[in-house]
Order: structure tokens, then C-alpha cells, then sequence
């Protein structure tokens, strides 16, 4: 699996990337080849692919979201105001007060942004601690079946593990400013009740969001091209349902 390189990270975040590609590349060793036919793949390899797959969808992602305006700049991930926020938008906008919606919705994708890598790396421990109960069943299914199954399995636990990190990252970009200031705007107009919004967690489900995403769009392509991966299981596993 290669190992993806992102300059425009701190040196925290390269060192961490830099350090979990080196143990994704330890720990998903190939096993012995073996005949053609998911029929004749037996659970651990079949798990095996799974894993591989996943782990390759994990370090694509973060490849894509981690770079300057990697959530912004990609309308399939970029993340808007919250619901309880999105008449206050629309109404500030129509008033001229366009740059605060602007400004709010960059603060917010910037977040993300930065949250990311971390978030990296407990995507790839969760694939690594995955059980699979029926992998041939998920290898078989549509083109997205292993995502989903990651995403159901792991969705909790993740966000629970996210959320002080978003927290932290919340606090470093402030964003909480520019959201109070927001919604002091949109009381005067009439449009926002002031009670708090929960952007702590509304942030930390649309990274996870962003990243399942873009590891389901990765997914579709290794089982459409699995010779094309260069990596032998996955090879093997995905050119098996061929």
C-alpha cells in the first residue's frame, strides 16, 4: 500500500500520518496467494481484504481532506451551518450581511480540516480491531458494503473518541467566537432563539461523514479495478468477485 505524503500539514500531524502509514504497512502483510473465486477464499483471507481495503480507503480520505479546503472546496463533504442556523444564513445573506455567513461557514471547514488527521488515526486503529462475522457476505455486496459495514460498527465509539479533539480544535481556530457573534446577529434579526448550538457535535459527525464518504468513493474503486491497486490481497480478494 503506498504511503500517502501531505506537505501542508503542522509537523505534528506528518508525524502522525508518517507513523501510522509505517504500521499500516507492518500490519496488513499479505498472506500466501491463492485460486481465483471468492468461493474458495477462506474467512481470514477474506477478512484480510476487507481490512486492506478499508485501511486504503482511510489513507486515500485523508489524503483528500486534510489539504487546504478539503472539506471546503469539495461540495460532496463541505459542511454547512447547522439546521437550527440555516434561516439566520439566509436571511443575513439576503441583508448584506453575507461575509459573517461566510466567514462562519469557512471557520467551520477549517475545523474539520485540522481535526482530520487525528481522526485518521483512530479510523485506522478501528480497522484494525474490526471483527467481521461474514466477510465473503460483505464482499459480495454492493459496491460500498465494506463502508457501510465499517460505518455502522465503528460510528459510536468514533465519535465518542472525536469529540475532545474537535473540542480542542474548536477552541485553537476559534470558532466559538465567530459562532456566538453569529447568533448575537441573528437574535437582533428575529431569526435565531439564543440558546446554545451544539457544534461540538454537529462538527464531529460531518468529519466522520466526510470520511466515510470518500472511503466508500475509494472502495468503489478497487472492486472496480483491483489488478489496477498494486497491492496483492487486495488483488487477489477483489479480483475474485470478477
Amino acid at each position: 500500500m503506498a504511503i500517502v505524503s501531505i506537505t501542508n500539514w503542522n509537523g505534528r500531524s506528518c508525524r502522525s500520518l508518517r507513523a501510522t502509514s509505517a504500521f499500516l504497512v507492518l500490519f496488513f502483510l499479505s498472506s500466501p496467494v491463492f485460486a481465483a473465486g471468492i468461493d474458495t477464499l477462506s474467512n481470514e483471507e477474506a477478512v484480510d481484504g476487507l481490512k486492506q481495503a478499508l485501511a486504503q480507503s482511510v489513507t486515500v480520505a485523508t489524503s483528500k481532506l486534510t489539504v487546504s479546503n478539503g472539506f471546503l472546496g469539495n461540495a460532496g463533504v463541505r459542511i454547512p451551518l447547522p439546521r437550527s442556523l440555516q434561516k439566520a444564513e439566509g436571511a443575513m445573506r439576503s441583508f448584506g450581511m453575507k461575509k459573517h455567513a461566510d466567514a462562519l461557514v469557512i471557520a467551520m471547514n477549517r475545523t474539520a480540516e485540522a481535526a482530520a488527521p487525528e481522526a485518521m488515526i483512530l479510523l485506522v486503529d478501528a480497522v484494525r480491531k474490526m471483527t467481521v462475522a461474514d466477510a465473503k457476505g460483505i464482499l459480495a455486496g454492493d459496491d460500498d458494503a465494506a463502508t457501510e459495514y465499517f460505518r455502522a460498527a465503528t460510528s459510536g465509539p468514533l465519535a465518542e473518541k472525536l469529540l475532545p479533539i474537535v473540542r480542542k480544535e474548536i477552541a485553537q481556530t476559534g470558532l466559538l467566537n465567530q459562532l456566538n457573534e453569529f447568533i448575537r446577529r441573528g437574535v437582533k434579526l428575529g431569526l435565531v432563539t439564543e440558546k446554545e448550538v451544539d457544534v461540538e457535535n454537529y462538527l464531529t459527525q460531518k468529519i466522520l461523514d466526510g470520511y466515510f464518504l470518500m472511503m466508500a468513493e475509494e472502495e468503489r474503486a478497487i472492486r472496480k479495478d483491483p489488478i489496477g491497486q498494486g497491492n496483492k490481497r487486495l488483488q487477489e480478494v477483489f479480483g475474485a468477485l470478477k
